[in-house]
């Protein structure tokens, strides 16, 4: 693996249809948090925060000099790290200790991480102008996104190669992948009121249960701290584009808040591509002293799309509506120095209309989605050196669809379809720091569900800082799961119906990782580099009868790399890299032969940024993402080459006065014709412009 690294490490449509198992994407590292971003946002990286919160068909024809045009810009900003790693050392100054959750569920020093965690914070979002999260998780290693066409359409995540149902998303410590497949659709979900994404890669399933075998991806909201501000933002440009933003956050006595309203209209490129899409997002918490905060998480969103499809058959006419609410009151409780407490009792709900549908069998649909969920934990300082975390989970979830037009062409088929899964969970986690700098991680979990029966998983990490030489050794090891979806159970077929098939079980996954992080001139230069590696099982897939069954085997395996360089306040590069190995095994599975790669996902990935303050008013940030060796899904046959893409944006802010400031940007800068999903092309050049209030 050494030999074939890449130069980055040397510097360093929805519907009623059933989504495809192979891609999930068909109608879908450690990252260093430059400390100083962290010494401007001190609520986010404060030594301990107070009250922790456990919490988107390429074109046949591809321009030849656009590409030329990329891949000069890639070599530019590579190069201008490169450069600027030869100014003289800067003044260290002082700043607050990044402090991470994800990976463990406790606060600890990223530098101190034994999980492979990226961190992308606010200010990254304002830097680049970035309004989704899908786009923001686009410069993490070991992240691949998805989005089938223009925005709106369904964006999935792929973590180290595993499907987008294996990531777990948690919103404030609270699991979001919802519907019938069980991944979480980044389409709709903007980074108003976000405070930061924390990104931990490797099977997670000891600390979160069901869906995270290869990960997790935790929001945070902001929190309201001193005097009451509020911002307003409106932007509009291409393709028939507006953009409206409301935020308000504060602390007025006892009482805490955090605001976000948005709306967007576009029309998109392709006709009946239209995307409108208003939220609401809203954290408020009541603290009657410094040891108890009570408070509720409260979510909303309505989307309204057209669904073009694939250009190969278009449809002119299709929508799909979704709308989605989520309350979530959790108590903190920290009755004694030794000993917290968090409960969080939530309840979501998501509704969908599919009209007309024109798949020419299943016709329009409604289905609904709703679940409610309790996560308690509690964390015992028993000694200095020992901290004991444990906790019960429970999840009862509700899914139906209703279809009443489905045709009965080919037999009786039922109108109505769902399925009614609980689960109950509990776990328990050592962080111990036996010597100085050494961190160890032991956890173990039992999960229950009323389907299938029990699911044991476990989960060893550590790692170690020498603080002479400022480098960080960390690895993990670890069993995950992933029970079968709403959609492997409902539309399972049966070649015997007079037979009743055998359970689905859950997937299994067995990961582990190594890696260094080395950090330079007074941390303002950080590189590092993982290895990981995945032994997967019990995979649902097909049988020559096409029957839906426990029989596939892959692996997967590869390297991340990651440069972040902060060589003097105004100018921060960032590059990332990931090599990726997938492998299908085994023949029981008919879907692809033996040996083949694993759909849609990219063998090599790459992207750089490059951000400057001029004169202390100017903020321009120009970046750039290649993907290439990519291959689609031939079913039974061997896969077949989808073309390499690459895209260049541009964004540029400037500061009129301390309330008023104008920006603009350009995404896709060369006009690069590409799909991130086979059929489903991106939107072609497009600017946007607006200005920004705040008091």
């Amino acid at each position: 693996m050494q030999k074939k690294r890449s130069p980055f490490c040397l510097i360093s449509s929805p519907g009623s249809a059933r989504v495809s198992r192979a891609g999930d994407v068909v109608s879908t590292s450690r990252t260093f948090w430059s400390p100083y971003i962290t010494a401007n946002r001190a609520k986010i990286v404060s030594t301990r925060r107070r009250n922790q919160q456990a919490r988107r068909a390429r074109s046949p024809e591809l321009s030849r000099h656009a590409r030329e045009r990329t891949a000069i810009l890639l070599l530019s900003l590579v190069a201008s790290g490169i450069c600027m790693a030869q100014v003289p050392s800067p003044t260290p100054t002082l700043e607050s200790e990044s402090i991470v959750i994800t990976g463990t569920r406790t606060d600890i020093p990223l530098d101190q991480s034994p999980a492979s965690i990226s961190v992308v914070t606010s200010q990254e979002f304002e830097e680049k102008q970035i309004e989704r999260v899908a786009d923001a998780l686009r410069e993490i290693p070991g992240v691949s996104v998805a989005q089938s066409g223009a925005p709106g359409q369904l964006t999935s995540v792929f973590t180290r190669g595993l499907r987008s149902e294996h990531t777990q998303v948690l919103l404030d410590g609270i699991p979001v992948n919802q519907g019938l497949q069980g991944a979480f659709n980044f389409a709709d979900l903007t980074i108003d009121d976000l405070d930061r994404i924390e990104v931990v890669r490797g099977p997670q399933s000891t600390l979160y249960g069901p869906r995270a075998m290869a990960g997790a991806i935790q929001i945070f909201t902001k929190r309201g701290e001193g005097d009451p501000t509020f911002m307003f933002s409106a932007e509009g440009g291409s393709y028939g584009t507006f953009r409206e933003v409301f935020e308000s956050e504060g602390k007025i006595e006892q009482l805490d808040y955090s605001l976000g309203l948005s709306r967007l209209d576009t029309d998109n490129a392709r006709p009946n591509n239209q995307y409108r899409l208003t939220n609401a997002i809203a954290d408020i918490g009541w603290s009657p002293n410094a040891a108890l905060r009570i408070g509720s998480l409260i979510t909303y969103s309505l989307a309204d799309t057209g669904n073009p499809n694939t250009i190969f058959d278009p449809k002119p006419l299709d929508n799909f509506l979704t709308e989605r609410w989520l309350i979530g009151p959790h108590i903190d409780w920290q009755p004694v120095d030794w000993w917290n407490h968090r409960l969080i009792v939530s309840y979501d709900h998501e509704r969908q209309l599919n009209d007309p549908n024109q798949d020419g069998f299943v016709g329009p649909t409604r289905a609904l989605f709703e679940r409610t969920q309790i996560d308690y934990q509690n964390d015992l300082h028993a000694a200095a050196w020992i901290t004991i975390t444990s906790g019960f989970f429970y999840s009862r979830l509700n899914t139906g669809q209703e279809r009443p037009f489905v045709s009965q062409d080919f037999g009786p088929q039922p109108r109505f379809v769902s399925d009614h899964t609980d689960e109950t969970g509990v776990f328990a986690q050592l962080t111990m720091t036996p010597i100085a700098n050494l961190i160890l991680v032991s956890g173990g979990r039992f999960d229950h569900f009323n389907q299938f029966g029990d699911v044991w998983t476990w989960r060893e990490a550590g790692s170690y800082l020498i603080r002479k030489t400022d480098t960080t050794l960390h690895a993990s090891v670890a069993k995950g799961f992933s029970p079968p979806s709403s959609q492997d159970k409902i539309f399972r077929f049966n070649p015997n119906p007079g037979q009743p098939l055998s359970p689905l079980e859950p997937e299994k996954g067995l990961g582990w990782d190594a890696g260094i992080e080395q950090r330079f001139w007074a941390k303002r230069i950080a590189i590092g580099a993982s290895y990981f590696h995945y032994d997967l099982s019990n995979l649902i897939g097909f049988n020559g009868l096409f029957e839906t069954l426990n029989l596939g085997k892959a692996r997967t395996q590869g390297l991340e790399c990651e440069l972040r360089a902060r060589p003097f306040d105004e100018l921060e590069l960032v590059a990332t890299y990931t090599y990726l190995d997938t492998e299908k095994l085994g023949v029981a599975d008919v879907s692809q032969p033996p040996g083949a790669r694993l759909p849609r996902r990219p063998r090599n990935e790459a992207y750089v940024s490059a951000s400057y303050l001029w004169w202390k008013k100017l903020r321009t940030t120009l970046s750039a993402k290649w993907v290439n060796a990519r291959e689609e899904l031939n079913f039974g046959g061997p896969n077949f080459d989808i073309e390499d893409y690459s895209f260049v944006n541009f964004a540029a802010e400037y500061e009129i006065s301390p309330h008023l400031s104008v920006f603009g940007r350009v995404d896709n800068l060369t006009n690069e014709h590409y799909a991130e999903v086979f059929g489903f092309p991106a939107l072609g050049r497009a600017a946007y412009g607006g200005l920004r209030l705040s008091f």
